[in-house]
């Protein structure tokens, strides 16, 4: 019985030393395996790509309005009465085409006493201008003029003269004022609105305009280019634009100016494009969509559009240089359609990391 007691332990011990070595080759199995998967991590191959330094150019679509290239409304420059209306809303007109008539009688009536004093005044100049030249005559005796009266008669027809001359300026423009009494048209246009009947006052009195015109046969496209394409803008830049009301069809243009400044509130550049419009088929204040084509005036830096690592922290690209990951600030510009413009301390012989992440950390990588 005592042979089997220790049969049993012996074989109960030598179990034990059994499954404690083969704990201890697990262990020694994992950790192995920990170890090199470590080592694989460490060896992990990024697919990298180099940046270009590229001026490509790129088109974008921005929308617009088109507006009449001259838009003014028609005021009275003297208070008087609507006497005629000749045009109406819609009618179309020619530069100097006599638009409306206002009378005023006492303005008339100022020109005539305007003219009127300066007839008596310019008698009154004629008249000393021959008392001069008969003292100046008579000066000729010695001692038969006193050389002060000879003076004094030269003063007044200074003096008359000058009042004539103020008479005559005065008369003018009671004469000019008149003229305003007919309304012309200052341009060729269209007659958008007449806000004014016969009889109706007009002029400095009144706020009220006679009419609104605009020219229609020429436009003005204008539109807000954001900030980060406004140093793209090159003179002779070529437009294609579509309106609403025209589906299907494209119209061309180029630039005729733009305001050189930013605009302070939304930070963009005023472009106007002039468009002639002859026949009529565009109409002035249509929203409309424009295709710019712009390119920048000196090449810039351009990285594969997924190597761009956006986060909470700000925008990113990855670098691998001698095996040395660096994370780089950026700033992005324009997009094509594989290829982003980014901004940034970035050296033309980079390499890029094509899908970076936020788990991918700065430091050097073991080989």
């Amino acid at each position: 019985m005592n042979t089997t007691i220790s049969k049993y332990k012996i074989s109960s011990l030598t179990g034990f030393v059994l499954l404690l070595f083969t704990c201890m080759s697990c262990a020694q199995q994992e950790q192995k395996t920990k170890k090199e998967n470590k080592k694989a991590d460490k060896q992990v191959n990024y697919s990298t790509a180099a940046v270009q330094f590229i001026n490509p150019e790129y088109e974008i679509s921005v929308p617009a309005e088109l507006k009449p290239y001259e838009q003014v409304a028609v005021f009275a420059k003297v208070s008087g009465f609507i006497k005629q209306l000749y045009v109406d809303r819609g009618d179309h007109v020619r530069k100097g085409q006599l638009l409306a008539i206002l009378e005023a009688p006492e303005m008339n009536q100022r020109y005539l006493s305007d003219k009127a004093t300066e007839q008596k005044i310019y008698n009154d100049y004629l008249f000393a201008q021959q008392a001069y030249d008969r003292l100046k005559d008579a000066s000729a005796t010695t001692g038969a003029v006193a050389a002060i009266e000879l003076d004094r008669a030269k003063s007044s027809v200074e003096s008359a003269r000058a009042a004539y001359e103020a008479s005559k300026a005065g008369t003018t423009h009671t004469s000019q004022l008149q003229q305003y009494l007919r309304i012309t048209a200052p341009f060729d246009g269209v007659i958008t609105e007449r806000n004014v009947s016969v009889g109706a006052l007009a002029g400095t009195s009144s706020n009220q305009s006679l009419f609104m015109m605009a020219q229609g046969n020429k436009l003005r496209l204008t539109l807000s280019l954001p900030e980060k394409h406004a140093a793209s803008v090159q003179q002779g830049v070529q437009a294609n634009f579509t309106v609403s009301s025209q589906p299907g069809k494209t119209f061309e243009t180029t630039l005729s100016r733009t305001s050189g400044l930013l605009n302070q509130q939304d930070r963009s550049l005023t472009l106007e494009f002039d468009v002639d419009n002859p026949s009529g088929e565009l109409q002035g204040g249509e929203y409309a969509q424009v295709k710019l084509k712009l390119k920048r005036k000196q090449p810039s830096t351009w990285v594969p559009k997924k190597s761009v690592l956006t986060t909470q922290a700000g925008t990113f690209i990855l670098i691998l240089d001698d095996q040395e990951i660096k994370r780089i600030p950026v700033k992005e510009g324009v997009h094509l359609d594989t290829l982003t413009e980014v901004f940034g301390q970035i050296s033309t012989e980079s390499q890029i990391i094509l899908k970076p992440s936020e788990e991918i950390k700065e430091g050097k990588i073991n080989k």
